[in-house]
């Protein structure tokens, strides 16, 4: 910290409680000054010789026979009111970035100017600040506090505006040309080393990051900080990342994590201001520059606090821009009322919304313009639908566990994802499994239209398993699932892996191998399947013959109906003789699923029966 020295005499003020100093001294006190609550017993000579009001104040306090002066509004009390009157008396007297602004505002005050003495202090405190203080990093950043204080003093005598532009200035400097420390916790590394001529050489050994200055000037107060990332955006210098991360690190520093820090602190109005403040200072790039966790936390915090609609507004696109960088864990934003659910599900289905209409708006721009998109580009497209997609069915896993969210909202937000983002359906399928469990009450029509949402096609192996033994699935569903696992095992194609590269390959192969290897099978199959007419209202008929073969009815066991078990039977005999070993090795046995019965399976009494469960 930079510092300056004035006066040479020894510093003889003395204090009588806190009220009241006086000058140590022979010659008796004839002027007593009130600054605030405290009393000052000095000399009239040493202090009219630097100051042209006091000068005033005496003649008119003489005039008014009275050797006493109140000074009510004296900026920065009584202990900048001691720095003016030592120097006053030539006492030594210390200035550093703590104290100078009060100091010079005090001088101000009391008209401490060269026409009154030449070497006068406002003279030495302006060359103090030019010399050291707007030239120092840290020391720029705490007289920049202090001024929140002596305001409207620091802002007439342009102090305020000269330490935002030195801040600013040294922000934009490169970062190789920095040798002042800093924090973010990654100061500097320098050793000093004596070289032949005595001077001392710093060396940096760590390079200094861009975003160095970011968290030292998350201490400024909103209204002063929002000043200094206006200059630092105006020197046009800064990149837009940067900016980002300097508003993030701000707001991880004031804006509480919960909304229960938001009620306990009472400072709703406080809030508000800060998150349309920082909007406000957003790159004006929305699509690059802020994380789009940061942003979904100040959309979060801006609804809670009630900001304006186009505060909302520009959130909402800036989010839509960056969808497939958040986290389902972002996306929990909490409902307010007259919302019922949980969560606010409205607002997550505005924001996928708004990202489709995004992309395809920017597809439809490149046809227009007959742009030859390369390969880089189209790769970078496919993966941004994908990472949404993957996004958004995280999201219905987690909002299907709410009660009180209704059918239409979980179609409707599935519905949103277009099918290429969705090259396998397992998450999609996990969301409907957990809204069935969590909805027991659901019509029939209405599980069979939230199970129309998925295709059993892109179901992975290990999800074709599970959802074939899933009691809460319709059996139409399972069926399908059995019927296509058959097909694409008689046709020797393996089954999506979930891979989001291959996954979409795998499944449009899929469709061109059971055309070519597998249609003489599939034909046949389909042929059977279309003259046995399966209808649910069959399948719950037939059920009934389920729980009469079974023998354990404590244990929950459910067997397929004996219709059912015939087409099972159709297929596994269809694929038998192509891949008995792989049959094998996927079911665990060679016997058909129907093998499984009791009436039909006596001579292997220690058969395992097949289950339908579902894990939650």
């Amino acid at each position: 910290m930079k510092f300056m020295k004035l006066g040479s005499k020894p510093d003889v003020f003395r204090a009588e409680g806190k009220s009241v100093r006086y000058v140590s001294s022979e010659l008796a006190t004839d002027v007593t000054i009130n600054v605030g609550e405290v009393k000052f017993y000095l000399h009239k000579f040493p202090l009219l010789s630097k100051s042209n009001r006091l000068q005033k104040l005496v003649l008119k306090a003489t005039q008014e026979n009275s050797d006493e002066i109140t000074m009510l509004d004296f900026p920065g009390g009584p202990k900048a009111f001691e720095i003016c009157a030592k120097f006053c008396y030539g006492m030594t007297v210390t200035l550093n970035a703590y104290n100078v602004v009060a100091a010079r505002c005090a001088a101000e005050y009391l008209e401490m100017a060269e026409d009154i003495d030449r070497g006068n202090l406002i003279f030495k405190i302006e060359v103090f600040l030019n010399s050291s203080i707007f030239r120092s990093w840290k020391d720029s950043i705490i007289v920049l506090q202090t001024t929140k204080s002596l305001v409207p003093w620091s802002e007439d005598l342009k102090i305020v505006g000269r330490c935002i532009d030195s801040i600013a200035s040294k922000t934009s400097v490169d970062p190789a040309n920095i040798t002042w420390s800093y924090t973010y916790n990654r100061k500097l590394s320098v050793c000093d080393k004596i070289v032949e001529d005595g001077m001392k050489v710093r060396e940096k050994i760590e390079s200094v990051p861009g975003d160095w200055w970011v968290e030292d000037i998350c201490e400024l107060d909103i209204d002063v900080y929002k000043r200094v990332m206006i200059a630092v955006k105006s020197k046009g210098r800064m990149d837009s990342k940067i900016i980002g991360e300097a508003l993030n690190t701000y707001a991880a520093r004031w804006l509480p994590d919960s909304f229960d820090d938001l009620v306990s602190y009472g400072c709703t109005w406080k809030y508000k201001y800060m998150v349309e403040t920082l909007v406000y200072l957003l790159p004006s790039d929305k699509g690059v520059g802020c994380p789009c966790g940061f942003l979904l936390k100040l959309l979060k915090i801006a609804i809670f606090v009630g900001v304006d609609d186009s505060c909302r507004e520009d959130l909402v696109e800036r989010i839509s821009l960056k969808l497939h960088e958040a986290s389902v864990k972002d996306l929990l934003i909490p409902a307010r009322s007259p919302q019922t659910t949980s969560y606010d599900v409205e607002l997550v289905q505005c924001l996928v919304n708004r990202c489709m209409t995004n992309e395809k708006y920017s597809q439809d721009l490149s046809v227009e313009k007959n742009d030859e998109t390369n390969d880089f580009v189209l790769l970078h497209r496919h993966g941004y639908r994908l990472s949404v997609g993957k996004i958004i069915d995280g999201y219905l896993s987690e909002i299907a566990r709410d009660p009180n969210l209704t059918l239409a909202s979980f179609v409707d937000l599935s519905q949103s994802i277009p099918e290429s983002a969705r090259p396998t359906h397992d998450g999609l399928y996990k969301a409907i499994d957990t809204y069935l469990k969590e909805h027991p009450i659901l019509t029939k029509a209405e599980r069979k239209k939230v199970c129309a949402l998925m295709d059993v096609k892109k179901l992975t192996t290990d999800a074709s398993m599970h959802a074939a033994q899933n009691e809460r699935l319709p059996l139409r569903v399972v069926v399908q699932v059995l019927f296509f696992e058959q097909v694409r095992f008689s046709a020797g194609v393996q089954a999506p892996n979930g891979n989001a590269r291959d996954a979409s390959n795998l499944t449009t192969n899929t469709d061109e191998e059971w055309e070519k290897t597998a249609a003489d099978d599939n034909k046949c199959v389909k042929k059977q399947m279309s003259q046995l007419k399966i209808k649910d209202e069959e399948f719950q008929k037939n059920g009934k013959m389920m729980k009469k073969n079974s023998k354990n009815s404590k244990s929950g066991t459910q067997l397929l109906p004996s219709r059912s078990r015939r087409i099972f039977d159709k297929l596994w005999v269809m694929g038998k003789g192509q891949g008995e070993n792989r049959s094998s090795e996927t079911s665990g046995s060679s016997q058909s699923p129907t093998s499984m019965v009791p009436g039909d399976a006596k001579s292997s009494g220690s058969s395992s029966r097949q289950r339908r469960h579902s894990i939650s």
